[in-house]
């Protein structure tokens, strides 16, 4: 053995510590990086789930503002109904019906009206449907155009509804009942989720019929649409 084998055995062993002492290290740095990754991560999350949190708070707010809206228009369309239903009565407020000269033609209009006033909306819609199908030319058609809409909004019929609705203005659009009916009109495309046809059409009502009482109506749902 040659006197450098000492000093070989002793290089080796000094390169075998350092190897040992360097390897806790290099496993040291790696659980930092690990749990930097780690904190990043836990707040990345925190982040999302505090979007996910004010997303949730968000739309619970609009949902509440629209279950409003929907309320409010209810109630304008059956305000709407009881001040037809009971304009110009007598003194115990009972409703009038408009009149035609023909006893038949009126039988039919009113068998329909009662249904209506007594909420069997579904016997009005198929009454006032029936009504418009044997007297088109009637000079009640707009009343029975406008309540077959309404009956069939009540009835949650609301794609029709809309359909009789919007053949109502534009077939008589100079009807007193034409700002209504795209009331009613908006008040179905709520209730079908349609929040961009509702727009347009309270939209319409405040451009085509300005001096209603249904444009005012008409502006104040736009601010919560």
């Amino acid at each position: 053995m040659t006197s450098s084998t000492p000093r070989l055995h002793a290089l080796s062993a000094a390169a075998l510590l350092a190897l040992t002492l360097a390897a806790p290290a290099a496993q040291a740095f790696s659980d930092d990086e690990a749990r930097r990754a780690i904190l990043e991560l836990r707040t990345q999350i925190k982040q999302l789930n505090d979007q996910n949190q004010q997303a949730r708070l968000q739309l619970a707010d609009q949902m509440d503002l629209l279950h409003q809206e929907i309320a409010s228009l209810r109630g304008r369309i059956e305000e709407l109904s009881q001040r037809a239903s009971s304009a110009g009565g007598n003194g115990d407020n009972a409703p009038q019906t408009p009149q035609t000269g023909d006893p038949q033609e009126q039988a039919a209009y009113e068998a329909a009206a009662d249904q209506y006033r007594n909420g069997r909306y579904k016997e009005a819609a198929s009454g006032f449907s029936t009504f418009l199908q044997s007297y088109p030319n009637s000079s009640l058609a707009g009343d029975a155009m406008f309540y077959l809409g309404s009956s069939q909004y009540a009835s949650k019929d609301f794609k029709n509804s809309i359909q009789t609705m919007q053949s109502l203005v534009k077939n008589r659009p100079d009807d007193p009942r034409a700002p209504d009916a795209l009331l009613v009109v908006a008040a179905d495309q709520i209730e079908l989720n349609d929040m961009k046809g509702a727009k347009a059409s309270l939209q319409r009502i405040i451009k085509d019929y300005p001096g209603s009482a249904s444009a005012e109506t008409a502006k104040s749902r736009l601010k919560l649409l």
